[in-house]
């Protein structure tokens, strides 16, 4: 049955989609039914892995936008004459406009799909770069760094929401990681080809990935469950056995997902008194608790401001510990990818914080004690290179759970029916978390850089803590039984 078809069934409270972005794969299925060849319709088939690829391009530029401000701030405050505190402003407006596409990614998202949420977040990260790389003053600059932490908002919503919806039970949690490995490819390619070209062009290269993205969008379907719940069914089915293969029996999954969406209630309005249901305000929290635990580590402060932790510590090569920091996110990162359909996302997440607190715990026993000890003796020289060893040690840890996880784990656990008001609170407190922590670390060094790992150690303890009482297992569990599991 079409929307249309339930509309004047006495549905009609059902949204009509602003922008539907082409059933191709639809007409494609059609005409080869008709012409009775399975193998022309095997051949037209869209792997899933094809279609986490695409959208992974998002993310990419994501991680592009992270990274670019740390090999270039010495080029762009030299030839636009900025002041540190003028440069600093533009470092954090990315995070600033992050939270404005953050609170508009869910609905964005619900009106017209995931596959239309990315192309609007595409546009201005586009125009965003052009506007960086002609910059002549601070106010382009400016403009063009909101521009981008707009659409990268969105982005950090859309793609790993669009990989758990499209993804078999088995294999959902590798392909959900793919979204923070992608980012973390992302940092490290602004740092390498930070290295060779000037920052001007280097803001045009990243006006690369979404101009892939855009066109790429066109060449698979949009996500099931998303079609489901607009009452799109033949789009819908359609999709679905695209995305598992035409020779696939979909028949289990397909009533799964109409039981699921036939669950929910059809009003488009969330209530607040609604939050109060017990399968509401626990996915919520647990969402919320992860994302915001995330950004709380301080992970960010310690990536952004690594080349001063690596002073202090007595290593003078900021690029290459710079770079080598990027590599060790991307390495350990993958790592993640590959085990977590293995090990779970619990056992993970506990290792992770734990190891963050351990990591964390040695950074900042080695910065107190450097205030006691004389600068010109050996054992100075050791504390410096334990402190590094902590950060390294540190960056790995969250690379292996935190970073990734809490993501996937949001896009898992919410219920379709609030998913987009709760993803964009959630991503929303992830990003404001993020700016607090990136705009507070410069100072809490200044002030005392044990201190400020002893408190980056409390969070992650914290962490430990939130997985072990809060969060569920997912592994192995279709989005239906991980949601029915809250009621």
């Amino acid at each position: 049955m079409s929307f249309r078809e339930e509309g004047e069934d006495g549905r009609g409270d059902l949204r009509k989609p602003f922008l539907h972005t082409g059933s191709w794969y639809r007409m494609g299925s059609r005409q080869s039914s008709m012409m009775g060849s399975s193998q022309a319709i095997r051949d037209s088939s869209i792997s899933v892995l094809a279609c986490v690829l695409i959208v992974a391009l998002g993310p990419i530029q994501f991680g592009y936008t992270c990274g670019y401000s740390s090999p270039t701030q010495s080029a762009i405050t030299r030839d636009l004459k900025l002041t540190v505190s003028q440069f600093s402003i533009f470092g954090s407006l990315s995070n600033v406009g992050a939270m404005v596409g953050a609170i508009t990614s869910g609905q964005i998202a619900e009106y017209i799909g995931r596959k239309g949420a990315l192309m609007i977040a595409a546009v201005p990260n586009i125009i965003g770069w052009l506007a960086i790389s002609f910059a002549r003053d601070f106010s382009f600059l400016y403009m063009g760094r909101v521009l981008e932490g707009f659409g990268v908002g969105i982005i950090s919503y859309t793609v790993p929401v669009y990989i758990a919806e499209i993804a078999p039970q088995n294999l959902r949690g590798g392909l959900g990681s793919v979204n923070q490995l992608s980012v973390t490819i992302g940092i490290l390619l602004s740092y390498l080809l930070g290295l060779f070209v000037n920052w001007r062009v280097l803001a045009v290269l990243g006006t690369l990935p979404c101009l892939i993205l855009i066109p790429g969008l066109f060449f698979i379907p949009e996500s099931p469950r998303w079609l489901a719940k607009m009452g799109m069914n033949d789009d819908f089915e359609a999709s679905l056995q695209v995305l598992r293969g035409f020779d696939t029996d979909i028949t289990i999954e397909v009533n799964e997902i109409k039981r699921s969406v036939a669950s929910t209630s059809r009003r488009t309005a969330i209530r607040f008194a609604d939050l109060k249901l017990r399968r509401y305000w626990l996915p919520l929290m647990i969402g919320i608790g992860l994302l915001v635990l995330q950004q709380l580590s301080g992970t960010n402060g310690v990536i952004f401001y690594s080349t001063t932790i690596f002073e202090s510590a007595g290593i003078s090569s900021s690029n290459a510990a710079t770079v080598g920091v990027g590599i060790i996110q991307v390495i350990a990162t993958a790592l993640s990818t590959w085990m977590v359909d293995k090990t779970g996302r619990r056992i993970l997440l506990s290792v992770s914080s734990s190891g963050m607190a351990i990591s964390l715990l040695l950074v900042s026993v080695s910065f107190f004690l450097k205030g006691f000890v004389d600068h010109d003796s050996s054992f100075y020289g050791i504390l410096g290179i334990l402190s590094v060893v902590g950060v390294v040690c540190m960056i790995i840890s969250f690379s292996l759970g935190m970073g990734p996880i809490p993501w996937l784990i949001m896009s898992e656990i919410l219920p379709p029916k609030i998913k987009g008001l709760a993803g964009s609170v959630a991503t929303l407190l992830n990003w404001f978390t993020s700016w607090v922590i990136t705009m507070t670390a410069p100072l809490l060094l200044n002030w005392s850089s044990g201190g400020t790992f002893a408190f980056y150690t409390v969070t992650s303890l914290l962490a430990v803590a939130f997985v072990a009482i809060w969060v569920p297992e997912t592994k192995g569990k279709t989005l239906e039984e991980i949601q029915m599991s809250f009621r």
